[in-house]
């Protein structure tokens, strides 16, 4: 098993896919490789020890295309023993109602297939009312709002891969 980290993300507009690169840059080097989840084989994750998951939010409160295609394969993968952190793209105001809703939609089928949840991110700073990613408290993951709040983007990915270096103990 590889100690390098898996990036899975889903993309419809770019902006998570600009997100993951954002991302495996911050880890530095050459410690993230990134797989767009429509070119990738689900059988891909099992490679990795360490796994970040990136999806946007599309419609309202779905998961993006390429997740919602391989969202049922997820129960032939064994997450057993794999550190897996989120992060996900969305719009808060546009979208209050269920923003994030993806992050939280794959982190709940992941966590049943056993893999362990870290990077939570606090809510405090964003103004939503409901969210599927939302967990005592905490987002499952990195909630990046490039539609309202895209000053943050970079201070918030730089912060949080700081965080999962120290989860993963990298």
């Amino acid at each position: 098993m590889s100690k390098k980290i898996g990036l899975f993300y889903g993309t419809q507009t770019g902006k998570t896919e600009s997100a993951a690169e954002i991302i495996r840059d911050a880890f530095g080097g050459d410690v993230v490789r990134l797989h767009d989840i429509s070119q990738a084989d689900i059988a891909d994750v099992a490679e990795y020890e360490y796994l970040i998951i990136g999806s946007p939010t599309w419609n309202i409160g779905e998961l993006q295309s390429d997740w919602e295609g391989v969202y049922p394969d997820l129960d032939e993968v064994d997450f057993t023993g794999k550190m897996v952190a989120y992060f996900g793209t969305g719009d808060q105001i546009g979208y209050a109602d269920n923003f994030q809703d993806a992050m939280g939609i794959l982190e709940e089928k992941i966590s049943q297939q056993g893999g362990k949840t870290v990077g939570y991110w606090p809510t405090d700073g964003y103004d939503f009312s409901a969210s599927k990613a939302v967990r005592n408290g905490k987002f499952c993951g990195l909630a990046l709002d490039d539609d309202n709040q895209s000053d943050l983007t970079d201070e918030r990915i730089q912060t949080w891969v700081t965080q999962l270096k120290t989860e993963f103990s990298l």
